[in-house]
């Protein structure tokens, strides 16, 4: 579920480029429904723990989408 590696080197973790990353990302998400389906499924079950390496947990494509996830919940 990670945004993809083009996209991923756009943004570079610049919190300038955030709004643009979140809304391209989240177009990304919608793109791929099967996927963020069987995720939202596996979160509606239990508990789901997103795991992701950026040092800037404000502006990381995790937070995109927790809050996409529940945006469908």
């Amino acid at each position: 579920m990670a945004p993809s590696p083009e996209l991923r080197r756009w943004y570079g973790h610049d919190p300038e480029k955030w709004a643009a990353f979140r809304s391209r990302y989240e177009q990304e998400l919608d793109a791929n429904r099967d996927a963020v389906a069987d995720l939202l499924e596996r979160c509606r079950r239990g508990h789901v723990t997103l795991v992701f390496g950026a040092r800037d947990v404000e502006h990381s494509h995790a937070v995109v989408l927790r809050d996409h996830l529940l945006r469908l919940a």
